[in-house]
């Protein structure tokens, strides 16, 4: 650590405080070379998590954009938050293991309707509306066919 004094690169740690949050460390150093005191803070480098769109433009993950949408196709449903919350940890997790960072709309979307199809139904036919920006009815109808008869 270089002193903000004499910009001497020799000091000691006097003393080190987690923060209230426990996402940083603020520690109080005493440089070797001048004897005056400075603090210095640490935190964990965050890394940003993206997501490729169909066009290709690429968007950060954003966890709660993701739990929103599960939300809003989950209203009036049996289904629990914690569930919800679980499919999106999975979808995180799934970013987590790639060494790129990145993963497809498509991917991500394949993954939560798989989860979310056997949790609730219904639910999974809402999210698809608006994932697969179905056209019309008949595309409607065809993703509710599909579901009926892999149910019977």
């Amino acid at each position: 650590m270089k002193c903000p004094f004499c910009a001497g690169t020799d000091d000691r740690v006097v003393d080190s405080r987690e923060s209230k949050d426990s996402l940083t460390i603020r520690r109080r150093r005493e440089c070797l070379a001048c004897n005056r005191r400075f603090t210095s803070y640490e935190q964990i480098e965050a890394i940003a998590y993206r997501v490729v769109k169909a066009d290709g433009s690429r968007q950060e993950f954003n966890r709660s954009k993701l739990l929103s949408g599960l939300l809003k196709a989950c209203e009036k449903r049996t289904v629990s938050i914690k569930q919800l919350e679980q499919i999106v940890d999975a979808a995180e997790a799934e970013l987590h293991s790639r060494e790129d960072r990145e993963l497809d709309t498509r991917e991500l979307g394949e993954l939560v309707m798989d989860r979310l199809k056997s949790l609730d139904q219904v639910a999974y036919v809402r999210f698809a509306s608006v994932y697969r920006e179905f056209e019309d009815i008949n595309a409607f109808m065809r993703e509710l066919r599909t579901l009926v008869g892999k149910a019977t």
